[in-house]
């Protein structure tokens, strides 16, 4: 669910517990970089025998979470869920994956089918019988470099009706198709803003776009946080490279089992800062010791930009840096970062407040490592407030926990979905729908915890929805209702 509301973080697993279960199991595994891979228990004979450490190891396990996915048959559960199924296959009983609930299922079927008629609608570009029309298509997204070969090879077309180009999603298994995403450009002056959307919903899509397209030798990989940007390096500079389906602001876990193949990988995810931020942080979740980065600057834009501007592409990715560092460093390895951070003033600054002005003077912006305090009286518009200032940051995209121990979270949806559609919805019930199902696609995320608190359990949820959702804002109303008043000695 776009809000999840579990009962809590999942029971925490170290690797090292889940080493131990799988020797004491008897069940062969290889280290690999952010998971262990094992043979699968869903394919190939499955009765009370062990695994074969010659069967081809197609399960993986999240060392951070213990979650697995077998790539084989896309089963997938929790740590829990996997040692049930070793106790049935122990039992001479074959492992089940573990179901999503039919709703679940049906909304995916529902996608898929939604997603067929799309595809069947949309034509490739060079399809459209108008020369004219097709070239000034490529140049409203920006890609009349991009040949026809490589949208051909990256099967991109084009829906006329809603002036979209169109990304299939198509599963590595058996190339079917699993869901879209639809891109169109809207213009306010001289403003081009990029408008996304995707079938399944956001949530729910988990589109490695380029994915069928590399084979099992390929060991590099370009990681980019955009579908034209993957086009364009492929073009560019002949290398496997693919895009995040959220860009720069997720990379969801369930994805690290299809990057394991790779033994470099370079993050070249935007032109930004925040895009050089969520690299780093993305770089921790692949293994350091495996990828490097493409920092922004001027002679160093976006692949799409890097092509349309006749740069070498190679050359930049042959100069992006180590992401794994020494504990010790010189200013000779600083000195770019320096220039860099003089350079993009601005963005250095963080990410501004659109509707708060007076805030940004105060705080210049809202940057990750940063702890804010909102102080004020019972009923003075605290969080009223904060509520209005946590949506203006997840408007722009900065992914958002809720942690709200004073009021419940339905009350403080209906608080935010009435200030994000900026109206009283209660009379205007017609547009309830219209309004909430924009509402979902926001990076906003709540805790369900309810009045005073042990600190260890906000903080192990805090730190499993960090992993699951790349949150970069935390917001906690109050701080006296999380810490309870007992052992107020205690410096917290």
């Amino acid at each position: 669910d776009v809000l999840p509301s579990p009962d809590g973080p999942l029971p925490s697993v170290s690797i090292t517990e889940i080493r131990q279960y799988l020797r004491a199991q008897d069940i062969p595994f290889h280290d690999g970089y952010s998971c262990l891979h094992t043979p699968s228990l869903f394919t190939g004979d499955r009765g009370g025998q062990l695994l074969s450490a010659n069967a081809p190891y197609t399960l993986f396990i999240d060392k951070t979470t213990g979650s697995f996915l077998c790539t084989a048959t896309l089963a997938e559960g929790t740590w829990q869920d996997f040692q049930a199924n070793v106790e049935l296959r122990h039992r001479g009983v074959t492992p089940v994956p573990p179901a999503s609930s039919e709703e679940i299922e049906e909304e995916m079927r529902q996608a898929r089918e939604d997603a067929r008629c799309i595809w069947e609608r949309a034509l490739p570009l060079w399809e459209l019988l108008d020369e004219k029309e097709i070239k000034e298509t490529k140049a409203l997204f920006g890609i009349s470099m991009v040949t026809d070969a490589t949208l051909k090879r990256f099967g991109v077309r084009y829906l006329r009706t809603a002036r979209s180009l169109v990304f299939p999603w198509f599963s590595p298994q058996d190339a079917t198709l699993k869901g879209l995403k639809l891109m169109r450009v809207e213009r306010k002056g001289d403003t081009i803003t990029y408008v996304e959307e995707t079938l399944p919903r956001f949530d729910s899509y988990r589109n490695l776009f380029g994915l069928p397209l590399i084979g099992r030798q390929n060991t590099e990989l370009v990681l980019t946080g955009w579908e034209l940007d993957a086009l364009a390096l492929h073009q560019a500079a002949g290398v496997a490279s693919l895009a995040l389906p959220r860009g720069a602001s997720s990379l969801p876990p369930s994805l690290l089992p299809y990057l394991e193949q790779f033994k470099r990988i370079t993050l070249w995810l935007g032109e930004d800062l925040r895009s050089w931020e969520a690299a780093k942080l993305f770089a921790r979740k692949l293994s350091l010791k495996r990828c490097s980065l493409v920092r922004p600057g001027n002679l160093q834009p976006r692949p799409l930009e890097a092509l349309n501007q006749g740069l070498n592409v190679t050359k930049i990715l042959r100069s992006a840096l180590l992401a794994s560092h020494k504990s010790i460093v010189s200013f000779r390895q600083l000195r770019e970062e320096v220039f860099g951070e003089l350079v993009n003033t601005e963005q250095v600054a963080g990410i501004k407040w659109a509707r708060f002005p007076e805030l940004n003077k105060l705080l210049k912006g809202h940057r990750r490592g940063e702890l804010t305090i909102f102080t004020g009286p019972t009923g003075s518009g605290k969080t009223t407030f904060i509520s209005e200032y946590a949506l203006d940051l997840c408007t722009q995209g900065v992914c958002t926990l809720w942690g709200s121990f004073e009021i419940n979270n339905v009350r403080l949806a209906k608080i935010m979905l009435t200030q994000f559609a900026g109206r009283r919805l209660e009379d205007h019930l017609e547009l309830y729908d219209e309004w909430a199902d924009r509402f979902e696609e926001l990076p906003l995320y709540f805790m369900t915890f309810h009045g005073q608190q042990n600190i260890k359990t906000v903080i192990d949820t805090m730190q499993h929805a960090v992993y699951m959702y790349d949150i970069t804002h935390v917001v906690v109303d109050n701080l006296q209702f999380m810490m309870g008043h007992e052992h107020l000695s205690v410096d917290r």
